[in-house]
């Protein structure tokens, strides 16, 4: 008994993945069958074929305010060499 049992759970563990567990995609799906690109709803669609949009389901970006500050937007891929203080002390 207890040796069956253990030869059972082994051939459970050996069995591949059935094909009804596999994912999901339009080649293997319904004509109809839309996946979608992972994005979440906006709002939700009316009885007569409208949508309406729902403002707490929209992103909310907070932007902090940058006028003092030190750094530019923009870095350049191809910097150019800049000597300062710091890096001819370090040289000596």
């Amino acid at each position: 008994m207890p040796l069956g049992l253990i030869m059972g759970l082994g051939r459970a563990f050996r069995r591949k993945r059935t094909a009804s567990l596999d994912i999901l995609s339009p080649k293997r799906a319904p004509r109809n069958f839309y996946k979608g690109k992972n994005c979440k709803p906006t709002g939700f669609h009316t009885r007569k074929g409208g949508y309406v949009v729902v403002q707490d389901k929209l992103p909310n970006y907070v932007v902090p305010d940058l006028t003092d500050f030190k750094l530019k937007p923009y870095v350049s891929q191809c910097p150019k060499e800049v000597k300062t203080a710091e890096s001819a002390e370090s040289t000596k």
